[in-house]
C-alpha cells in the first residue's frame, strides 16, 4: 500500500507540468494548486485499501487534473445559443435584450448612476423616474412603477390595496404558472382574502356584483396567459367590471402577465391583451411582464391612476422588491424603442423573431445545412416545422418555421443534444423523431457562424467532456 501511495506525484512536480503551468495563466495559481490537492486527495482514498494498482504517470495524471478543473471552473450561467424553437423560454431566461438595451447596461454598469438623484436640483429622487415618463406616455396610464418582476407585481399591489379584505377573482383565472406559483397562494401571502365567483368555464359580471360587500377592497382579472378555456365559456369584459368598479368604488386590477405594449395580431399572436388598451377601459391598474411579449429585462411593471400608484410604492415590500440600475437602464431602452413602433421590430430581438418571414428563415436553413454536414458530425436537413412564443406566453398558438435536422453519424440524437448543450457555445435544441431540431425561429442571424462552429467543436478529437471526469487511477 505505501509503494502505491508513495508512486502518487507530488503537488509541486505536478504544478511544473506544461497542462497545469498553462492552467494557472488561465485561472489562477490558488485554484490551479485547491483542484491539484482536491483530485490527489480522491486518489489517495481510492487506492487505500485496494492492490495491483497501476498509478498514470505525473503527465498523465496532469492532463486528467487541468481537464478537471477546466471543466470544473466553468460558470453555471453560460451564454445559450436557443435553438429550441421557443422565443421566451423560462429556463433560457426569456427575452433577450436588444443592442440598445445591452450598451445601456454597459454604460451604467461601469460606474455609478442617478439611481435615486436628481442631477438637476441634487436633491433625493425615486428610481422610477427613469421610466415612468416612458411608461405613462406608451401606456396612457397617469403613474407607474417597477418591481422584480409580474408575481412580486401582484403581491405588492394587493398588500398595499387589499391586505385583510376581499378581492374578487372569477374561478376560471385562479392560474397556475412555472414554479407552482399559485395565485391563491400569493393572495394569501399578501394578506389579501380570496373571493372567487362563477365558475371554471363561465363567469359573468353579476357573479361579480353578487359577491361585493363591506370588506371588499378589489376587483381583479387575470389573463390565462399559459391555458385556455374553450367550448362553452364565458368570461366579463373588462369594460364591464370597469363599469362595477365605478359604482361600488373598488379599484380594478388588470393582470395582463405577458406585457404587450403593441398590438401583436400583425405577427400572428392573437387574444394577448395590450397594456394601453386596459388602460383606455378604465383598468385602475395594470400589471405585466418586462421580459416576455414586451422583450425588455426581468421585471415587473405597474401602471395606472397616481392615487393607487403612490399607496403601492410607500408600502414597506416596495423596498424589498425594487429593481437595480441595471433593470432600470435595460427597460428604459427597450421602452424607448416603443417610440417608433417601425423601430421597435427592427431593435428588439423579440418582436425582430416574430416578424421573420419564413423564406428568409429557410434562406438561413440552405446556407447552412451544407456547413454542418461538411462537419462529418451529422447530416442536416432542412424541415419545415412549428415553433411557440413561449410555455407560458400563447402557448396555444404556434408559427411556422424551418429547422436544420441533424442526425447523428455516430450517436443517439440525446448524446448530439447533450454534446451540444455542454459545448462551446452551448446550444440547446429540440429532439424529434430521433433527430436533433435546430429551430432558427429563436436564433437570431447573427449567432449563425457561432451554430456552426458549435458542431465544428464536436468533430475535434480533444473535445471537453460534458461532465468532469472522475480521478480514477486505471
Amino acid at each position: 500500500m505505501s509503494n502505491v501511495l508513495r508512486n502518487i506525484p507530488s503537488v509541486r512536480e505536478l504544478l511544473e507540468s506544461p497542462p497545469l503551468k498553462s492552467l494557472v495563466n488561465r485561472v489562477s495559481h490558488n485554484v490551479v494548486v485547491g483542484g491539484v490537492r482536491r483530485f490527489l486527495d480522491d486518489l489517495r482514498g481510492q487506492v487505500q485499501g485496494t492492490t495491483g494498482i497501476n498509478i498514470p504517470s505525473a503527465s498523465e495524471l496532469a492532463e486528467r487534473i487541468a481537464q478537471w478543473i477546466a471543466v470544473t471552473e466553468q460558470q453555471p450561467l453560460r451564454p445559450v445559443i436557443n435553438a429550441t424553437g421557443i422565443l421566451l423560454h423560462t429556463g433560457l431566461g426569456r427575452a433577450p435584450l436588444s443592442d440598445a438595451a445591452i450598451a445601456a447596461v454597459d454604460a451604467i454598469a461601469a460606474g455609478y448612476a442617478s439611481v435615486e438623484v436628481d442631477l438637476a436640483s441634487g436633491e433625493r429622487s425615486q428610481r422610477v423616474v427613469a421610466v415612468e415618463s416612458l411608461l405613462t406616455r406608451l401606456t396612457g396610464a397617469e403613474a407607474a412603477a417597477v418591481v422584480n418582476n409580474n408575481a412580486g407585481a401582484t403581491v405588492l399591489t394587493l398588500a398595499a390595496l387589499a391586505a385583510g379584505r376581499k378581492v374578487i377573482v372569477s374561478r376560471g383565472q385562479l392560474i397556475e404558472i412555472g414554479g407552482s406559483y399559485r395565485l391563491p397562494e400569493v393572495m394569501s401571502a399578501s394578506g389579501a382574502v380570496l373571493r372567487e365567483v362563477g365558475t371554471t368555464n363561465k363567469t359573468r359580471a353579476s357573479d361579480y356584483a353578487a359577491a361585493i360587500g363591506e370588506r371588499t377592497a378589489a376587483i381583479l382579472r387575470v389573463h390565462t396567459s399559459n391555458y385556455k378555456v374553450v367550448g362553452f365559456a364565458e368570461e366579463a369584459p373588462l369594460t364591464d367590471l370597469v363599469a362595477l368598479g365605478r359604482r361600488h368604488n373598488l379599484p380594478v386590477i388588470d393582470d395582463i402577465g405577458s406585457g404587450a405594449l403593441i398590438d401583436l395580431v400583425p405577427y400572428g399572436i392573437r387574444g394577448e391583451p395590450v397594456a394601453g388598451q386596459s388602460v383606455a377601459a378604465g383598468a385602475d391598474l395594470v400589471l405585466f411582464s418586462g421580459d416576455k411579449l414586451l422583450g425588455g429585462p426581468q421585471c415587473g411593471i405597474i401602471v395606472g391612476r397616481r392615487t393607487h400608484i403612490e399607496r403601492i410604492v410607500k408600502h414597506p415590500l416596495m423596498r424589498a422588491l425594487r429593481v437595480d440600475k441595471l433593470t432600470l437602464a435595460a427597460l428604459a431602452a427597450t421602452l424607448q424603442a416603443y417610440r417608433d413602433p417601425q423601430l421597435a421590430e427592427r431593435s428588439i430581438p423579440v418582436l425582430s423573431l416574430l416578424a421573420t418571414p419564413l423564406e428568409n428563415l429557410r434562406n438561413r436553413a440552405e446556407r447552412l445545412s451544407p456547413q454542418i454536414s461538411a462537419t462529418g458530425v451529422a447530416i442536416a436537413e432542412v424541415i419545415e416545422d412549428e415553433s411557440y412564443v413561449g410555455g407560458g406566453s400563447v402557448p396555444s398558438q404556434t408559427m411556422k418555421t424551418i429547422c436544420l435536422a441533424l442526425t447523428s453519424k455516430s450517436h443517439q440524437a440525446a448524446q448530439l443534444a447533450a454534446a451540444l448543450r455542454t459545448g462551446k457555445p452551448a446550444v440547446v435544441g429540440r429532439i424529434k423523431d430521433n433527430r436533433l431540431l435546430l429551430d432558427l425561429r429563436s436564433v437570431a442571424p447573427k449567432f449563425d457562424v457561432a451554430l456552426v462552429e458549435a458542431v465544428q467543436a464536436l468533430a475535434r478529437p480533444h473535445a471537453a467532456p460534458a461532465s468532469p471526469p472522475e480521478p480514477n487511477p486505471a
